[in-house]
């Protein structure tokens, strides 16, 4: 019977990819590791990603993978993948996937904050301010500072019935609104922000946001 390899390796053009098996003991993948890194075969430098996938390893666990891998004088760990979140990073999702709603004007100097999307009923003036870790809609003027996706996801978007605002962030990202993007805004028209895949803010018409971002929608069924 052939024994299952616990360490795979594969080349590729960034270099190598190690692959642990996920169902096996965590000695057991130790040991066939330190053998796999110290095979005479390999030769000249890589960068290694590191693959652990549905396995959980603690912070000293990963460092210890990586100190074997660092044995070879041929590889070093660039990234290491893991497909298991921890419970911090889970909480924090479901809170993005939330959403929370706050009816009247956000006025000059005034802040409204969520963790998740924020739908705003009302307008937002020069010098308010909405934040959220999800997306940010507003159901009125937004002339005020836009800022989604603040806990840095930059598939958040920014809507608005009227879109005046002085400045849009989406995550990182920060754009003021220059005279070519206010051409946008005089439209009568409802508008969406987002971060184009060229890296900087985009605006478009709220109809497209089916197009750009279609895993926003989570409704099930209609017709």
């Amino acid at each position: 019977m052939t024994k299952k390899n616990l360490v795979s390796i594969k080349g590729t053009k960034d270099g190598l990819v190690l692959r642990l098996d996920d169902q096996c003991a965590y000695t057991d993948v130790l040991q066939e590791l330190s053998g796999k890194v110290s095979d005479s075969g390999l030769d000249g430098k890589a960068e290694v990603l590191l693959q652990l996938g549905h396995r959980y390893c603690s912070e000293e666990q990963v460092k210890e993978l990586i100190s074997i891998i660092h044995r070879s004088p041929h590889l070093r760990v660039s990234k290491v993948q893991s497909d298991v979140i921890t419970m911090e990073e889970s909480n924090r999702r479901l809170l993005e996937g939330q959403s929370e709603t706050y009816i009247g004007i956000v006025r000059s100097g005034q802040v409204v904050q969520a963790e998740g999307d924020l739908v705003v009923v009302g307008d937002v003036n020069p010098n308010g301010r909405v934040t959220a870790g999800g997306s940010i809609y507003v159901l009125g003027r937004l002339k005020g500072i836009a800022h989604a996706g603040s806990s840095g996801n930059k598939l958040s978007v920014i809507a608005a019935s009227w879109l005046e605002a002085t400045h849009l962030m989406i995550a990182d990202k920060m754009e003021t609104m220059t005279d070519e993007l206010a051409v946008l805004s005089e439209q009568p028209e409802m508008e969406c922000a987002y971060i184009h895949s060229n890296g900087s803010i985009a605006i478009d018409r709220l109809q497209e946001l089916r197009n750009i971002r279609p895993e926003l929608s989570t409704f099930k069924g209609g017709y």
